[in-house]
C-alpha cells in the first residue's frame, strides 16, 4: 500500500463535503470478475489505516475456507465518483489492494500481480505503459446476440442507437477521469471499439476494468445489453481487446524509439518484440482465457493465428503501428490476440513479463511477417512461424509447462488457473451441441 497522506486527506475531505453516502471498494478476482462492497463514509478513515476484513473463501480463486479472513486497503489514487448515480446521496468507488491479516500483499490479488512486474521493470530501468482498445457488442437481449444495427468500420447513421451509447459511455469515462482517444463503430453488427489514451500499466488495467463496467451500466440504463464475449455471433468478427505496449525511462523518454533503420525501432523494442513472439504461447490462457476466446483465431478472421510480427499486417499477433515524423514518443508495439474477456490485470503482467523476458534474454527478432509470405497455415509453416494454440485445450498444455507464467503469477494462482481452466474445458467437451445434433443425429 503507497497511500500518501495528501491523498488521503484529499479523499476524506471530498467525502465530507460532497454528499457522499457510500464508497464501493472495488476488487477483481482471479478470473477477472469485478466484485465491490460498499462502506460507510465514516468508515474510510479506518479503512485506510486498517483495511476493511472480508471473506475471501467466497472469491474466485482467493482462499479456502479454512484460511478465509481477508483485508481490503482502499488506494486513495483511484478514488472517483461513479457518474451514473445522482449527486445527492452520492456513490463512489476506490480500487483497493488484498492483504492476508497480517498486512501482507495476498499472493492470489491480481492487481497485486501486475504491481510486482511493474516494480520489477522498475527495477531494470523501465516505466511500462500500455494503450488498450476495447471491442465489444450491443444488444437487445441479454440472453442472445440481437444486433441493434447492421453498421460496418466507421458507419454513422443518424438513427443509430450504438452511437448515442457510445457517446454516454465517452462522457462517463471522462468524468472518471479515464481520458478516450476515440470510439466508433467496429466492423460487425452492432459491434464498438473505445480506444484509451495509455498509462502506465497499472492504471490502465484499473482503466479496463472501470470501462467494461461503464460500458454495460450505460448499456443497461438505456434497456440494452453490453457483452464482452470475444465471438457472440456465427460468420461475423470477434470483438478483441488489442494492447499498445511501450517502455519509458526514468526521465521519461520512450526507449522504444530508435533512430536508425526504417523501423524505427530500438535494440530494447526488437528484443521485447521478440519476447511476445516466443512467449506468445505460454500466456495465451491470460490473453484468451476461455473456450469461446479460441472462435474469434481462425484464419482470415483478422486475428492472429501464428506468432508474428509485422508493421503492416492486422493478422500479426504483434503489429509496429506507422511512425509519425516527431511523434517519437508514441513508439509502440500493439499486441492483437488478446480479447475482453481476459483478466487485464494478468494479461498486461504476463505480456510485459514476456518482453521483459525477451530484453533479458537478448533475443533476437524473427523474420518480419509480409504479406508475400503467404496467408494459408501451411505457407506460414513452411516459413517458419509457430501455430497458436487451436483451443483453449492447447493454451492450458502450453501455460502449464511454463515456468515464466508461474513466476509471473506465483504458485497459487498458477495452480488455480490450470485447475480451474482444465475444469472448464473437460465441461466444454462433453457438451453435445446443436450442431453435432443437426450434423449428425439423423445420420445414425
Amino acid at each position: 500500500m503507497s497511500n500518501s497522506s495528501k491523498d488521503i486527506d484529499y479523499v476524506l475531505r471530498t467525502v465530507e463535503e460532497r454528499d457522499v453516502r457510500f464508497v464501493r471498494l472495488w476488487f477483481t478476482d482471479v478470473l477477472g470478475n469485478l466484485k465491490s462492497f460498499a462502506i460507510s463514509p465514516e468508515d474510510l478513515e479506518e479503512a485506510f489505516e486498517e483495511g476493511i476484513g472480508f471473506d475471501g473463501s467466497s472469491v474466485n480463486g482467493f482462499s479456502s475456507v479454512v484460511e478465509s479472513d481477508m483485508l481490503a486497503f482502499p488506494d486513495a489514487s483511484t478514488f472517483q465518483f461513479l457518474p451514473w448515480r445522482p449527486a445527492a446521496n452520492a456513490v463512489t468507488r476506490i480500487f483497493c489492494d488484498i492483504c492476508t491479516p497480517d498486512r501482507q500483499p495476498f499472493e492470489g490479488d491480481p492487481r497485486h500481480c501486475l504491481m510486482r512486474v511493474f516494480r520489477l521493470a522498475s527495477d531494470r530501468g523501465f516505466v511500462p505503459n500500455v494503450g488498450p482498445e476495447l471491442e465489444y457488442f450491443y444488444s437487445d437481449s441479454s440472453k442472445t446476440p440481437v444486433p441493434l444495427d447492421d453498421a460496418g468500420y466507421f458507419d454513422l447513421a443518424p438513427t443509430n442507437s450504438s452511437r448515442n451509447l457510445r457517446r454516454d459511455t465517452v462522457l462517463s469515462l471522462e468524468r472518471l477521469s479515464i481520458p478516450v482517444e476515440y470510439s466508433f463503430h467496429a466492423m460487425g453488427p452492432s459491434q464498438q471499439g473505445i480506444s484509451l489514451r495509455y498509462a502506465e500499466a497499472v492504471s490502465a488495467a484499473d482503466n479496463i476494468m472501470t470501462t467494461r463496467f461503464a460500458v454495460k451500466q450505460i448499456a443497461q440504463n438505456n434497456g440494452f445489453y453490453a457483452s464482452f464475449m470475444p465471438k457472440p455471433i456465427p460468420g461475423r468478427p470477434g470483438s478483441g481487446m488489442f494492447l499498445q505496449e511501450s517502455l519509458f525511462d526514468g526521465e521519461g523518454e520512450n526507449v522504444f524509439w530508435g533512430a536508425e533503420g526504417g523501423r524505427h525501432l530500438s535494440d530494447v523494442a526488437c528484443h521485447y518484440i521478440a519476447g511476445l513472439v516466443r512467449y506468445a504461447p505460454e500466456y495465451m490462457l491470460l490473453t484468451n482465457p476461455t473456450v469461446n476466446s479460441y472462435k474469434r483465431l481462425v484464419p482470415d478472421g483478422e486475428a492472429p493465428t501464428f506468432a508474428t510480427w509485422g508493421r503492416r499486417n492486422r493478422n500479426a499477433l504483434v503489429r509496429i503501428p506507422m511512425h509519425k515524423p516527431g511523434k517519437h514518443q508514441s513508439t509502440r508495439v500493439e499486441l492483437r490476440v488478446p480479447d475482453p474477456s481476459a483478466n487485464p490485470y494478468h494479461a498486461i503482467a504476463a505480456t510485459v513479463m514476456a518482453g521483459l523476458k525477451g530484453i533479458e534474454e537478448g533475443l533476437p527478432l524473427p523474420p518480419e511477417y509480409t504479406s508475400d509470405l503467404g496467408t494459408s497455415e501451411l505457407e506460414l509453416e513452411s516459413a517458419g512461424f509457430e501455430r497458436l494454440p487451436r483451443d483453449l485445450g492447447e493454451a492450458i498444455e502450453a501455460f502449464r509447462s511454463s515456468e515464466l507464467m508461474r513466476e509471473v503469477l506465483g504458485d497459487h494462482t498458477f495452480e488455480f488457473l490450470v485447475e480451474e481452466k482444465s475444469r472448464e474445458w473437460l465441461s466444454y467437451n462433453s457438451t453435445v451441441t446443436d450442431w453435432e445434433v443437426r450434423s449428425y443425429y439423423g445420420g445414425y
